[in-house]
């Protein structure tokens, strides 16, 4: 599996509007994707649950890499490049993944980002990275890590944000999931 995302940063005062219409429209358009297991269609809108920007970021888990070469490079990602220019994907590989089909309930996605320090072996890094992360009870989880940035992100799915007030990252709004 391949995780992505792109996060483009938007003026403080754009009509967010813009962005929740042009998912509304063509949200559905990636609903059955090859090789996607899910995309969120996520926002941030500055001053709303704490963020200080607007921006559309959204996230995908491919299932493997042909779906994801399909979307970039036959036509489908022109239209990100079309709206908004040259983007910057990021890339993570899955180290652990609890999501199930469920995910179509949830309304939020909460982001922490950690760094993976030097040290002198990595042997059971993912064990070590599982006891760390906070556990946010009956919420499903996703950890990616980059070796290009040695960076962790942990995406969890929420109904609501009762759970994370008192924690630090990202909080987006989920505008649409497409599902594989």
């Amino acid at each position: 599996m391949i995780a992505t995302q792109y996060k483009i940063t938007l003026p403080s005062d754009y009509n967010m509007n813009i962005i929740r219409d042009r998912v509304r429209n063509n949200g559905y358009k990636t609903d059955g994707f090859e090789d996607l297991k899910f995309k969120l269609y996520l926002t941030t809108e500055r001053g709303i649950h704490n963020n200080l920007q607007n921006s559309y970021s959204p996230l995908y888990l491919w299932k493997g890499n042909n779906g994801l070469n399909k979307f970039l490079f036959n036509g489908f990602y022109d239209n990100i490049l079309n709206s908004f220019g040259w983007q910057q994907v990021d890339v993570g590989i899955p180290l652990i993944d609890t999501t199930t089909s469920k995910i179509i309930e949830i309304k939020y996605l909460f982001q922490i980002t950690s760094e993976i320090p030097p040290q002198e072996s990595l042997n059971n890094l993912k064990d070590k990275i599982a006891e760390s992360i906070p556990i946010i009870e009956e919420t499903e989880y996703l950890v990616t890590y980059s070796p290009e940035r040695w960076k962790y992100d942990v995406f969890y799915f929420l109904k609501d944000l009762s759970h994370v007030k008192d924690m630090s990252g990202v909080v987006y709004s989920i505008l649409h999931i497409s599902q594989g």
